[in-house]
């Protein structure tokens, strides 16, 4: 039986960093949030996991940080501003060594995410990374977000062969514990979230620390 090659990545936050936006927002509102106690990692943190790339939902976010008046705290100008992070975001180091090594090792590298195609399109091109057009996926085509199963099944059922799973790999443990439950492998990446939490999430196929790591163990259970 052969074995499986193909790989398929979440984007944001995965192999793109949220340096720019977290940069974003220490210019924009660092010194006002730390007057009230709140540091921006926290703030940055909870407005990319519970605001899901909505930016007016600011203010909520704010709020839950303590702000009692949001919108007084926060005008148009600066929301813009720190979306514009999201803009600007970068490969995280390591990434064009890990989809590198990959590819070295005969794997056909994919990329499915929820954020806009034309943005996550440019943290490619920016990079120098190439990822053809065809093997770059939104979840904005289906209008289904992960994790529903339903947002992972297309490719699944595409690069599935022979009972081959191909692989699922994020740096979001949710992200790769419902690939995994329908039907993918999982290799997850603690860089972005620190700690695999395999009492919550379940068991991965492979956990490493970095990228390029991770490419390593995914490549050496392959062989």
């Amino acid at each position: 039986m052969s074995v499986n090659k193909n790989i398929v990545f979440d984007v944001v936050g995965t192999l793109a960093s949220y340096d720019k936006l977290y940069e974003a927002v220490e210019t924009t509102l660092g010194q006002r949030l730390r007057e009230q106690g709140i540091k921006v990692p926290m703030f940055g943190y909870l407005w990319i996991e519970v605001a899901e790339r909505e930016y007016a939902i600011v203010y909520r976010v704010l709020w839950k940080c303590g702000i009692e008046e949001p919108r007084k705290f926060i005008n148009e100008k600066e929301i813009e501003a720190i979306v514009q992070g999201y803009a600007d975001m970068e490969m995280r180091p390591g990434a064009a060594e890990c989809i590198s090594k990959l590819r070295n090792a005969g794997f056909t590298v994919w990329g499915l995410t929820m954020d806009d195609y034309k943005r996550v399109r440019g943290y490619f091109e920016r990079s120098g990374i190439d990822m053809p057009t065809e093997n770059l996926a939104s979840c904005d085509s289906t209008q289904i977000g992960k994790p529903d199963p339903q947002a992972y099944k297309p490719l699944l059922d595409q690069l599935s062969s022979e009972g081959n799973k191909p692989w699922f790999a994020a740096a979001h443990q949710w992200d790769v514990a419902a690939a995994r439950r329908t039907g993918f492998r999982g290799a997850y990446c603690t860089v972005w979230e620190g700690e695999a939490l395999m009492d919550v999430f379940g068991d991965m196929d492979v956990v490493a620390e970095t990228l390029p790591e991770m490419a390593d163990r995914v490549i050496k259970m392959a062989r």
